[in-house]
């Protein structure tokens, strides 16, 4: 992990921009076989999600196939089992027609308007940033169903705006962090992974977009695999719902929330790009425990 002598290493953990396009060409993916769905008259669910080794039978490890949870209008969730766990992995495909593209991301992103939000925070804060990348990382604390501890995640995210595919995406992982050690008060998930793309239908500033989520977490409960599956199958609509009704909230009430996309330099300095280029070129091929696998 990054956490040495107590430094934090960016060169190692900062969320490369591989990792923020897979994430894109899985959502272009999804939009493509719907679009042939659609256009060919034929009644049919949303595809599932392609598995990276799908079509190697022979592949070690082989993940498994996605399994439909839920299948709503505007919702769909899938998930399947992490190979060699009892854990599983979630992927939600929906849209939003009442509220920006811009004002959804930026509610996501905003770590005090979440903390009025989001009952079930109790700490929520940014303990370090990258000058290169903009990746930060966030120390966050959150209630749990009673009678289990409160989890708390060190996790490192990224997000970027590409205004000429008209897309945006943010990615966050588990990460260690030197200056937020193990706490007795709360369970710290190692295992953490997230990726959220969003498709405006016209711009970032006009309602109505689709969004992709990818999303496994290891809770480190003693419950039964059905009873974590259950919890987190529930939970994620949930939150999101929540996430969607406070960004309506921000709308309509016109609570100040940070604009991200401006707030974050569209162009970076030569200087900086290649400073940037250089240091995810030394990423490159290595393959250490933090790193995200995509589906």
């Amino acid at each position: 992990m990054a956490a040495l002598a107590g430094v934090f290493v960016w060169d190692e953990e900062r969320i490369q921009e591989e990792e923020l396009q897979r994430s894109i060409d899985e959502m272009k993916r999804l939009e493509e076989m719907t679009d042939v769905f659609q256009n060919s008259g034929v009644e049919c669910h949303p595809p599932e999600p392609k598995s990276q080794i799908e079509g190697n039978e022979d592949s070690e490890g082989k993940e498994q196939p996605w399994e439909m949870v839920m299948d709503k209008k505007h919702f769909k969730l899938w998930r399947r089992p992490i190979t060699g766990t009892h854990l599983y992995q979630y992927r939600v495909f929906g849209t939003y027609t009442d509220v920006t593209p811009r004002q959804f991301f930026n509610v996501q992103l905003d770590t005090e308007y979440r903390k009025k939000w989001d009952a079930l925070v109790i700490k929520l804060e940014v303990i370090e940033r990258d000058v290169i990348s903009g990746s930060e990382v966030l120390h966050w604390v959150t209630h749990f169903p009673y009678p289990m501890y409160s989890r708390d995640y060190v996790y490192v995210r990224r997000y970027s705006v590409d205004q000429e595919n008209n897309v945006m995406v943010l990615v966050s992982r588990a990460v260690e962090h030197p200056s937020v050690p193990e706490s007795p008060e709360f369970v710290r998930v190692r295992s953490y992974e997230s990726q959220m793309v969003i498709r405006p239908h016209k711009s970032f500033d006009e309602n109505g977009f689709d969004y992709l989520l990818t999303y496994s977490d290891n809770p480190q409960t003693v419950f039964p695999r059905y009873c974590v599956s259950w919890m987190v199958s529930s939970g994620m609509p949930d939150f999101l719902e929540k996430l969607h009704m406070a960004t309506l909230k921000a709308k309509n009430m016109e609570i100040k929330v940070k604009d991200y996309i401006s707030a974050k330099p569209l162009e970076m300095s030569s200087e900086a790009k290649a400073s940037a280029q250089a240091s995810e070129r030394k990423s490159e091929g290595s393959c250490g425990p933090a790193r995200i696998e995509y589906a």
